[in-house]
């Protein structure tokens, strides 16, 4: 066997388990992959969406920005120019000692008071801080009491009314433990559109 006869045989052992892998991993696995979400995971495999009316209006995965009273709103977005931006996920990266991100907590701790009326005491944590992605939906059961005299009022609701509201859609921690209760904003708003008769 000669030295070129050699390295042909090793190429073409080569090139046909490229051609393998490349069926094997490049084509069967990643449909393998998608057809075992579509079928046991559609939902979340198609990126969990909320639909109203036939229409798409969010996702249960990332916040949107709700301003005005009759409203709850979500906690701050760190994404930089479009707020909930899911091309721009992240943190703003500034400690807790930095004077412009203390500058920045204690505005927004004065205007959540101030549109909520409480003191600013009562304020929660996640009212003025974003979330490590930015782009969190979940707000603290805490924020959202706070939110809950505001939100009747603007709505006409009574506030027993909007605290059961806030009940359904609080998550719970995963087997009773893991992790802390939180309320999708997203949804809580989309089913107080539909309370309020203007969804």
């Amino acid at each position: 066997m000669t030295a070129v006869t050699a390295l042909l045989r090793q190429l073409g052992t080569g090139l046909r388990f490229l051609l393998v892998m490349t069926v094997l991993l490049g084509l069967i696995y990643p449909l393998a992959v998608w057809a075992i979400g579509q079928i046991g995971f559609r939902d979340q495999a198609n990126g969990s969406l909320i639909h109203s009316n036939g229409q798409v209006v969010g996702s249960q995965l990332i916040g949107q920005e709700f301003s005005g009273t009759r409203w709850f709103h979500s906690r701050p977005s760190a994404t930089a120019t479009t707020p909930y931006d899911g091309l721009a996920s992240g943190g703003s990266n500034l400690g807790p000692t930095n004077p412009e991100l203390v500058k920045l907590v204690k505005e927004r701790k004065a205007e959540v008071a101030r549109q909520n009326g409480v003191p600013e005491s009562a304020v929660p944590p996640d009212a003025v801080t974003a979330s490590a992605s930015g782009l969190d939906p979940h707000i603290s059961p805490a924020y959202a009491d706070i939110q809950v005299n505001r939100v009747a009022r603007a709505n006409g609701l009574s506030p027993a009314q909007v605290r059961a509201l806030v009940a359904q859609h609080t998550d719970h921690p995963s087997l009773g433990f893991l992790g802390e209760p939180g309320v999708n904003v997203v949804e809580l708003n989309l089913a107080l559109a539909r309370l309020s008769g203007t969804r």
